[in-house]
Formats: C-alpha cells, structure tokens, sequence
C-alpha cells in the first residue's frame, strides 16, 4: 500500500502544483504526514474537526481536501484547535490539499466539472490569477432559465441554495463564465466586461458585486462555496484509488455559504 509522501508526489504531478502560484496559506501539497500506509482516502471540501472525525470514523488514514488546515495561518494549539490537531495525530491521519491547482486542472477540476454538470460546453479560460487561468468560459444560446433551473438543483443537492441577480424575461444564457468559490470579486467582474460575458456562475460574491452586474448587464448565479467545490475533490480522490488501488470515500460537509 502507499504512503501518504507518494501519494503527495503523485498528486502534485497530475495538478501541476509546483507550477501554479496560489495563497500562502492554502499550503498545497502534504500538509500533515502519517506513518500509516495508506489504504482508504477520505475527500472533502474543507478540513475541519467534522470531517476529521467522519475520515477516523471512515478508517482513512488520508483526508485529501479543497481548503487545507492552516487557511488562518500560525494560531496557537489551544482549545478546539489543539483537540483537532490531537485527534490528527493520534489517529495517524495524514492531510493532503490542493487549493488552485485543484480549481483550475482541465479535467478534475471544480470549474471544468461544474460545466460538464451545468451542462455547459467550456471552450476557453476564465479568471486569470498570477498567470494562470483558474475558471472556464463558452457560449450558448439555451434560455438563461434552464441554466437557473439546474443550478439550483445542484446547488441544493450539494447543500447549498442558488440566488441570481435580477435579469429580463426570456434572456439566453449568451457567454457565460464560470469561477467557483470566490469566485465574484473586482479582477472577475472587470474581466467579465472586458470578454462581454453575459452569464457568470460563482460560488458567492460580496454585495456590490449584485449591483455591478445588473448595472453592466451581467447575470451573476451564486450557487455556494462549499457547493460550487465539491466536485474536484471527489474527482481527485478517484483519480488516487485508481492510481494505487485503494478504496476513497467522499464525506459531505456543507458550510451553509
């Protein structure tokens, strides 16, 4: 069986880590070792004391994430923290993260996946953070309602719950662009304009990105965080079992944002 390290080495090959600038804090890569050989892999979006305790309940000995253990940075091991970090070890159980190069890969990415589950034909990039194109774009001429229609439906069944700006009657999708998680921001919205991206889909987005879009004539579906980014992680763990023959299991957590 495999070890948590070769696992690590596998991963950051196929996700191109070394070669995609990310936050400081997302860490990408091992972040937590194990002694074990690994034989089941827990996914999940987040790591978190609830998803810690479901990958022990699960017999992982790897919980491969979206939003690794150390987003608030250096904080000291007291309190809930410490019991965390405690159980971690303990358990011996080892934490593997990948942040963008999770977000942006061209097949087991959230934002390829997510248009493949929209039912939306992604033929160019979107969102471009320090060189690299994190989101996906194209165009079609369905009605925007359908494209409202499933999103909601996946966003609920991931946990979350869709909202969309206001838009007219009877509107096509038209370009649209896709960036999960944060994905409405200044950079995205400016870009946005610039490529005339009728349509944008996001995780979330602060409240002045609504009133941007409906002012330049963008309809913007906030279909969740959490739900938006559910999809490379499971694709991710997958890719790992198959790789090494070992079992994986996906452990929702829904955030509620």
């Amino acid at each position: 069986m495999p070890t948590a390290t070769e696992i690590s080495t596998h991963a950051n090959f196929i996700l191109r880590s070394a070669e995609i600038a990310d936050y400081p804090s997302a860490l990408n890569g091992l972040q937590v070792d194990t002694p074990a050989s690994v034989t089941k892999i827990a996914g999940a979006v987040d790591f978190s004391s609830r998803t810690l305790n479901a990958a022990i309940k699960a017999g992982a000995q790897l919980l491969v994430v979206h939003h690794g253990a150390f987003w608030q940075g250096a904080s000291p091991l007291t309190g809930k923290w410490y019991g965390t970090v405690a159980a971690l070890i303990e358990n011996s159980i080892g934490v593997y993260s990948s942040h963008l190069p999770l977000d942006c890969h061209p097949s087991l990415g959230n934002n390829a996946l997510l248009a493949k589950a929209l039912e939306l034909e992604a033929t160019s990039r979107f969102a471009k953070f320090n060189g690299t194109d994190i989101g996906v774009a194209g165009a079609s001429e369905a009605p925007l309602e359908e494209l409202v229609t499933r999103a909601a439906t996946f966003s609920a069944s991931h946990g979350g719950h869709l909202r969309v700006t206001s838009s007219e009657k009877n509107r096509a999708i038209g370009r649209w662009a896709i960036c999960t998680g944060s994905g409405a921001d200044a950079d995205t919205l400016k870009e946005a304009v610039e490529l005339g991206i009728s349509t944008l889909i996001v995780g979330e987005g602060p409240h002045w990105t609504s009133v941007f879009a409906e002012e330049n004539d963008i309809v913007i579906l906030y279909a969740g965080h959490y739900a938006t980014e559910t999809l490379g992680v499971q694709a991710l763990a997958d890719a790992i079992a198959k790789e090494f023959g070992i079992e994986w299991e996906f452990i929702p957590a829904p955030t509620g944002s």
